[in-house]
């Protein structure tokens, strides 16, 4: 459930008219639904408890949406957050995130931001590779400390919506082979840096098939069971994130009840772990839309009809990236027979198209249009592509909304820039 809906015949996000945030921000600009973000968060979390899963951490993947204010209202429910940088660290900090609430993830961290890590006292470490186990524990050491970890497991399990989002296969970059994961966590046990707490596994996004969710968990409990057969603590399994959301285009994924049911299947009888998870799309996704306002329609003699928007693909980069399908609706819908129009911004490039024969309302120059779904991967993925200027982030509550990033001027964006001492 989202809560974009036709409101007095025009597209609101709540109880606010689109089209009221546009005359006062201006296009492009993302919309975020406070009430879609919490409900999402709190089913997911119910689901859990309901399923008899303890009290889960639930870590929102900050890459899906990075904005401090959509962290901030997560953080208030109860959400920790999953990391993947420093900076992102620094936003979920920012955001009001507690420091035992975040765990940070991925393959290439650095030293500087492991020693960041510990000296802010984040809840885990997942390691991913035994260079970095290695990494870890000579910084703690150096500290003074001893690093909490969690060895990431690839479970070689094929999953995800688009191949650049699969996580879990042997070929891909993430986490370490099962039979690895035995002996990096015996290792890690007898470090002086280090002290292993769970394993971690994350198998792709966007996944509408609880096969492969069930064939990973099983794989996870039986090294949890292995691991503790050897005298091993286990304290923690993180079972990452990936559960799909409707694209509108796409048959209804499993419910969180549906997702939460194979885990306590899976899980029966484990006893005295955390689960740990790190949803983001699943949250973010369908509680934020790009409004763009189209340029002008060119209806070329051959048929072809191109509506051309104010937003790009750097405002909104996953058609591009991932052929990737939003939902195009009209604000303001107009009268009349759908036609077909391929939906284009205005950057030199062909891969700049939304949609091809998408069937729409009849358009007009002036015309608003919400990119649906837009809020996981979109304004984080965005960029100033061809000096065009960050689109805005906007966040609702009620009848009310606050600009949480506000668009730059072109003189912030030149202001970056240095010339050379030479010129």
């Amino acid at each position: 459930m989202n809560h974009f809906e036709l409101l007095g015949g025009e597209l609101a996000c709540e109880n606010l008219p689109l089209s009221k945030i546009a005359e006062a921000v201006g296009t492009p600009v993302y919309v975020y639904s406070s009430a879609t973000l919490e409900r999402h968060y709190t089913v997911l979390r119910d689901s859990l408890v309901d399923a008899g899963l303890g009290e889960p951490l639930i870590a929102f993947a900050v890459k899906a949406n990075s904005n401090v204010a959509v962290l901030a209202t997560l953080a208030k429910l109860g959400a920790g957050a999953d990391v993947v940088s420093e900076g992102e660290v620094r936003r979920a900090l920012a955001a009001g995130v507690p420091p035992e609430r975040i765990v940070f993830s991925g393959v290439g961290k650095t030293e500087a931001e492991v020693e960041f890590a510990l000296r802010t006292g984040v809840s885990e470490i997942n390691v991913e590779s035994e260079p970095e186990l290695h990494l870890i524990n000579r910084v703690a050491q150096r500290l003074g400390t001893r690093a909490a970890v969690a060895i990431r497991v690839n479970p070689d399990v094929e999953a995800g919506g688009h191949a650049k989002i699969s996580t879990g296969k042997a070929d891909n970059k993430f986490g370490v082979s099962l039979s690895e994961a035995e002996r990096l966590y015996a290792n890690a046990s007898n470090m002086s840096g280090v002290r292993p707490v769970g394993v971690a596994c994350h198998i792709g996004s966007q996944i509408t098939d609880m096969a492969p969710f069930e064939a990973a968990f099983g794989k996870m409990r039986k090294l949890v069971e292995r691991l503790r057969g050897e005298g091993m603590a286990v304290e923690r399994l993180d079972l990452g994130g990936g559960l799909g959301v409707p694209y509108f285009n796409q048959p209804t994924p499993p419910s969180p009840a549906d997702y939460a049911a194979i885990i306590a299947r899976s899980m029966a009888g484990l006893k005295d772990i955390q689960f740990a998870f790190e949803p983001g799309r699943m949250i973010a996704a369908n509680a934020g839309v790009l409004v763009a306002r189209v340029l002008h329609v060119n209806a070329r003699p051959e048929g072809r009809r191109f509506v051309v928007l104010d937003a790009a693909m750097n405002d909104l980069l996953r058609p591009a990236m991932y052929d990737a399908y939003h939902d195009i609706r009209p604000v303001t819908p107009r009268q009349g027979e759908p036609q077909a129009y391929d939906v284009v911004g205005p950057i030199c490039e062909t891969g700049d198209t939304f949609a091809r024969d998408r069937l729409l309302p009849p358009l007009e120059a002036g015309d608003l249009v919400a990119f649906m779904s837009a809020g996981a991967y979109g304004a984080a993925m965005s960029s100033e592509y061809n000096s065009r200027l960050l689109a805005p982030e906007v966040l609702v509550r009620g009848d009310q909304f606050a600009v949480v990033r506000p668009r730059p001027t072109y003189e912030d964006m030149l202001a970056r820039e240095r010339p050379a001492p030479w010129l």
